[in-house]
């Protein structure tokens, strides 16, 4: 057992039921979680950090250096197709997600903690949800009546516009 599988653990409130989620906010409207088990990291990351690159989809801010390893990081309200962080900051809260082998840096509004759901919790997302972001779910959850969105993180790896350079997000 890994010491990240131990601190989670050792974190989990007695009273706890399935699986660990992070909880974060998309953009300030936007509540969503990942599974635990595909986020590898999160940090806040200097804007200086980021390195842009030219001729990329608008959802692709640039690559980052983090522990030796060069990470595309991305703007996922771009990729949505929703109204894009303020990313003129100082500095961002960054997730770095891996759902398998190959990892991927993404900016969000906020990181709110950590969730525990059961796989019954989960449900069809409302047909009201914009079909750029349904592509990209899991499901939703209705929680603390709020609506958290439950992001595929491969999906996300696998989209077609982080794929083809002349697609538009």
């Amino acid at each position: 057992m890994t010491a990240s599988a131990l601190a989670l653990q050792s974190n989990r409130p007695q009273n706890a039921l399935g699986d660990a989620y992070l909880k974060f906010l998309l953009d300030p409207q936007t509540p969503v979680v990942l599974p635990m088990k595909q986020v590898q990291e999160v940090l806040v990351l200097a804007a200086n950090r980021l390195t842009p690159m030219p001729n990329m989809p608008p959802c692709v801010i640039g690559l980052m250096n983090r522990r030796s390893r060069v990470l595309w990081v991305v703007d996922l309200t771009r990729m949505f197709g929703m109204r894009p962080l303020d990313l003129n900051t100082q500095q961002h809260s960054l997730m770095i997600i891996r759902p398998g082998t190959i990892a991927l840096g993404i900016v969000v509004h906020r990181v709110e903690g950590m969730v525990w759901m059961t796989p019954e919790q989960i449900q069809t997302p409302p047909s009201h949800v914009a079909p750029n972001l349904l592509s990209y779910l899991r499901g939703c959850v209705l929680q603390e009546q709020e609506l958290w969105f439950v992001l595929d993180a491969l999906s996300v790896l696998q989209s077609p516009i982080l794929h083809n350079s002349s697609a538009p997000a």
